[in-house]
């Protein structure tokens, strides 16, 4: 399989050595010294893209493959309130996309554990419930993309809270999330819930960026030759 790498950062380059090890061949490498070779000419030349940029420019770079005509997988934060507006446009060009908060198949894991885990509070509101994230200090964005989607999960179900803040507040109908910001730390998520008995308390801890690189090739993998919208859960059957 032939692979476009729009943003060659630190995950780029993991992403790259997951690939290279899998025998798939890498066409195009972008990074912020060589934006000019962002084309949709040379996008072409991939069967799949891989995207891991930044906020600022995510959306433009999924349009971009969209429009070329390759199946794009994205692991970009930041940028969904163009989610659905990214969604219509591979639509309505045929073409497919795959977008994850996070890549790593422990955390998807995680992530079916924590709807299954809120599930089984919702009726105990006696139960109050916070969300901890700590990740590296390059990174950009607060909270992470991860604690976003598991905050999501638990507003799904739980009743007492309406929406999640990044600061710890008094509302009691705010889901707390606390961002924290240690090298080297690849990433921790820790939900808590908490009441006068006891807590409950289940905890992601990624030791490096392995297990998001490996995902997102994965997800690469599966992406070729498809059409449409996917996520990490058609991926792993979860």
């Amino acid at each position: 399989m032939k692979i476009a790498l729009i943003g060659y950062g630190k995950m780029g380059q993991a992403i790259e050595a997951i690939a290279l090890q899998r025998g798939h061949e890498v066409v195009l490498k972008v990074s912020i010294d060589n934006l000019e070779d962002n084309t949709i000419e040379n996008i072409r030349k991939a069967d799949v893209a891989i995207e891991f940029t930044g906020p600022e420019s995510a959306y433009e770079n999924i349009l971009r493959c969209i429009e070329a005509g390759v199946p794009v997988v994205s692991g970009s934060t930041g940028w969904l309130d163009k989610y659905e507006a990214a969604k219509a446009s591979c639509t309505a060009h045929n073409s497919a996309m795959l977008y994850a908060s996070n890549f790593s198949v422990g955390v998807n894991i995680f992530f079916a554990l924590n709807q299954k885990l809120a599930a089984l509070m919702q009726p105990h509101p006696e139960y109050d419930v916070k969300m901890l994230e700590i990740h590296h200090t390059q990174k950009k964005d607060a909270p992470s993309g991860t604690a976003i989607t598991l905050a999501e999960q638990i507003l799904e179900q739980n009743k007492q809270k309406t929406k999640w803040v990044n600061h710890d507040g008094s509302n009691a109908s705010d889901l707390v999330i606390l961002s924290e910001r240690i090298d080297p730390a690849p990433g921790t998520h820790v939900i808590t819930y908490t009441s006068a008995i006891d807590d409950i308390e289940i905890r992601h801890t990624a030791h490096n960026r392995q297990g998001f690189a490996t995902g997102a090739v994965l997800a690469a993998e599966f992406l070729q030759n498809k059409k449409g919208i996917f996520s990490m859960s058609d991926v792993l059957g979860i």
